[in-house]
Formats: C-alpha cells, structure tokens, sequence
C-alpha cells in the first residue's frame, strides 16, 4: 500500500466509525486532534494497489510487447521476465523498498538480469511512465469513488421510498418558503449526485487511454506497438499524439476530475447546511440518530453535538480546497516539468470517495419526526401561493390581486401572531375587500368559502394539487424515484463492466507474461 502523509486538517476528518470513540472521551473538539491521533484506518481510505504496483504491471507489458516485436530475442526475454518477476515478489515481502521513481527500480531489474534487462525499456520514458502511472492510479480512484456513489445513491432512494408522504418545509433565501415532501427534496440530491456519476462516466472514457510508448514526448525508433501496450494493461487504446501523450494529458485530465470532485462536494455541502440548520432550534424535526455521529460537551449536559455533519462538512471543504491545490500547482508550469504529475488527483479522488462513505453512513442514520415537520410548515404561511393560484383558477382573480391579499393576509396574521388556520374567516373576507382596494378590480366579494379557504392552506393540499413535471405530487415523486433507481442500476452495470475489463486484462497480462518465460 501506499503511504499517505496526512496533514493536521485531514487527520480531523475521520471516518464515523472513530467519531464512537469520541463521543465516549467527551469530548475532544474535533478540530483539535492532531496527525498523532489518526490510525490508518481513520485515514482517506486510499485505493488499492500504489506506484510500485502499477510500475511493475508496466515492465510486464513492455516485456511482453518487446519480445513480441522482436526488439527483445525471445532467450533474453525469458531472463526479463524472470528478473521481472522477481523484483514484484521481493517488493511484495513484509517490510520491502517498494520504489515509486523508475530510475530507483530498473537496478533492481538490472541486479538480476544484466544490462540486457534494460531492454525492456526500449521506446520508453519516465515521461510516459509518469503520465501512465498517473492514469493507471486515477482510474482505479475513480471506480472506487463511483462505488462509494453509487451506494451513497442508494440510501438516499432508500429514505426517499420510506418518506413519499412525509411533508417537510422548503426554504428559500434561508426561510421557509413552500411545502414539499422529504422524498422530493432528497430525489433532488439524487439527481445533482447521478449527474456527476455521469461526468465521471465520461472522464472514464478519456481518462482510460494509454500514454505509455510515447516516450519522452516523439515516440522512438523502435517498433513499440502502443495498442498492445494499451491492451496489456486494460486501456481502451493509446493516448494518439504522443506529445499529448507524456506531457499535456495527464494535466487536464486531472483537473477535469477534481473539478467534478470539487463539483460533488459543494453539493454535499449544501446538503450538511440543510441539515445542520435543525440543529439550531429547539425541537428539531431531522436529527441525527444519538451514537456514533453524535457527541456531548464537557460542561452542557443538553448538547447532542451532530459531530457527523461536522466532519462531513469540513471534508467537502477540503476535497475543494484539494481540487484547488491541484490547479494552482498545474497552472503556469512548462511542458516537461512534473508539478501536474504529483499525486494531488489520487488524494482529492480518495477524499471524495470517503466523503461519499460517511455520506452514506450519515443518510442512514438520519431520524425524521415527520409530525414535527407537519407542524414547521403549518405554523407559517408557505402555502398562501396555492391561495393566490386557487383564486385565479378557480374564481378568475388574477394572480397579481390574488398575491396582494395573501400577502396582506400572512402581514396580519404575523402582526396578530396567528397561524394561517387560526385566523378568522370574518377578518379574511375584510383582508381580501381592503386589498382590492389597491387595483381596479369589482369582485368584492371573497369567492371562497370557509371550508375551500381552509383547505387551500393546508399543505397537503398544496403538494397533491401539483401538476408540473418533477414536482412533489406523489405520482411525481414516484415516477422520479423509479427513475433513478433505473439510472443507478445503468452506473452499477457500467462500474461491474469496468472492472471486469480490468480484471480480464490483468489475467490475460499475467498469462501471456508468464508462458513468455518458460
């Protein structure tokens, strides 16, 4: 495995799992644990195989393509692969130099096989060889961060299908503005997350093309087929232009992937905000289920800290602020220099993939008091738009006048502290003849009865007579969450396919490899 160096900012952004353990001590503040404190498992979980891994993959299809071509004679080739062989399995060996730098690893090679065995090299570069091991690694992230999404995902149309008719407020400009239902509002999220699924989909496709063979950026004289090499390791062709190749790709790749990162944790984020906000009243109605993501305070016995959306919402700020890191590094650097060619992607893509696991983790142990929630959205006027709508519909006053009485309706019911079903229907009808009074318009007379008037503002009212396409009616809301549940199984099958491409290519590496050797 490769080791990760882990600043003081991430060493505070542990998985849930730890957060247990701290809300047994009491109560650490979180932003106070230094890098001493994190075990490995409190880490970005890191993908799984690191440079000296994918480096040998490498020598394995050069040595197979060069003995193939014929620039290496089948005898000396057998030595390669011997020598080959060997460096991976005493790499593999508890506590072994596992070197990152090729100009470290080839004597290891050279100590078995001779000079002969830098053959293999031939038409290669640490240009190539840098820019290929940097997609070998970023792949890899990116199907493991689709994983994490993907399961993510699920949760989420898991809680949507548990809470189709739980009414919630939706807020606007930070105060509460019409009803929804929990469902709606969570199908939304799945929506932006199942959008960037599909940005990663695409980058997939360019990101998995093989810079290897191109060489320090004009190819060579050798006949280095770059389409087996490319086949070899599981690639969907070669990186075409090899100047391309070795010294542009691995920069906007690289930053098209944190950018889609970056993009994934602003929508965390406002995700953490929305829930976060709860905890600031007093009876809340979405809390976090008391445990693992929650803590006390050393001197407030009432606090139920939400330790979990703490560290989420710090962790989608580092994932942006890691996407940033990467391009500034990359801006203003001549072709040929290595600044792009660092591990920056590989540690936002981690990042992001963890993020994705406490995601998942926190979703699940969400916990909806969904008469709370009734009561938030009935103790304010969200539903006075449908009033303004029913009144232009159904008794033909327009919108405008319709909006001027409600308005002037939540004006005195708040002045009043009233809610909407507790004004009287005597001052309504007073309220609507004075608000008329503002516009040329005769219907004096309030077209509603008591019983319509007091249906109209009632949430529930409010969601079922929707009609737009993607609205919070249940016919809606059910038709979307089939939907997504069709579009997560699609990034399912896409993710199984792409790993198993990899898989197949990987044995059919290690065989032909291999039988070149006996």
């Amino acid at each position: 495995m490769k080791s990760t160096s882990t600043s003081p900012l991430q060493s505070t952004l542990q998985p849930f799992s730890s957060i247990r353990r701290l809300s047994r001590m009491a109560l650490i503040p979180l932003w106070m644990l230094t890098t001493s404190s994190a075990t490995a498992a409190d880490k970005a979980s890191p993908a799984d195989h690191d440079n000296f891994y994918f480096l040998g993959e490498m020598n394995k299809a050069s040595t197979v393509m060069t003995i193939e071509n014929r620039i290496v004679p089948p005898e000396l080739g057998k030595k390669i692969v011997s020598a080959v062989d060997q460096v991976i399995k005493n790499g593999d060996q508890p506590g072994a130099k596992r070197p990152a730098d090729y100009l470290q690893y080839e004597p290891l090679i050279l100590a078995i096989a001779g000079p002969d065995g830098s053959r293999m090299h031939s038409g290669r570069s640490r240009q190539d060889i840098l820019s290929t091991t940097r997609r070998l690694m970023q792949r890899e992230r990116v199907l493991n961060l689709m994983e994490q999404m993907n399961k993510s995902k699920a949760v989420f149309l898991n809680l949507a299908a548990d809470n189709l008719d739980t009414i919630v407020p939706a807020y606007t400009n930070g105060v509460q503005a019409q009803p929804t239902t929990y469902a709606h509002y969570l199908l939304a999220f799945a929506a932006v997350f199942g959008r960037d699924a599909t940005r990663f989909k695409e980058a997939y496709a360019r990101l998995n093309l093989n810079p290897l063979g191109a060489a320090a950026l004009g190819t060579s004289s050798f006949d280095v087929d770059r389409n087996r090499l490319a086949e070899l390791l599981g690639f969907d062709g070669p990186v075409e232009n090899s100047y391309d190749a070795a010294q542009l790709g691995a920069l906007d790749t690289g930053v098209e992937l944190v950018g889609i990162c970056s993009n994934a944790a602003l929508t965390i984020g406002l995700l953490m905000q929305d829930i976060h906000t709860q905890y600031h009243t007093p009876y809340p109605w979405i809390m976090i289920r008391e445990g693992k993501l929650t803590g006390t305070s050393s001197i407030m016995p009432q606090k139920r800290n939400p330790y979990g959306i703490n560290v989420l919402r710090l962790q989608a700020s580092e994932v942006v602020g890691s996407a940033m890191t990467f391009q500034v590094e990359a801006h203003n650097v001549s072709p040929g220099m290595p600044d792009y060619k660092r591990d920056q992607v590989e540690k936002t893509l981690d990042l992001t993939a963890n993020s994705f696991t406490k995601l998942a983790d926190l979703m699940s142990n969400l916990v909806i008091d969904k008469n709370r929630a009734l009561q938030e959205v009935d103790a304010d006027y969200s539903t006075t738009t449908e009033l303004a709508d029913v009144l232009q519909r159904d008794s033909d006053v327009p919108f405008r006048v319709g909006h001027h009485f409600a308005s002037d309706l939540v004006t005195y019911g708040r002045i009043n502290k009233m809610k909407p079903a507790d004004i009287p229907f005597e001052e309504v009808q007073k309220i609507y003849g004075e608000a008329l009074k503002a516009f040329d318009f005769d219907h004096a007379q309030f077209p509603l009865s008591q019983a319509q008037f007091r249906k109209t503002l009632t949430a529930q009212n409010m969601i079922d007579s929707s009609k737009g396409l993607g609205g919070p009616q249940r016919a809606e809301v059910e038709r979307m969450l089939t939907a997504e549940r069709a579009r997560l199984a699609q990034d399912e099958q896409w993710l199984k396919g792409q790993r198993r491409k990899l898989a197949d290519a990987s044995a059919n590496l290690d065989k032909t490899f291999y039988k070149l050797g006996q």
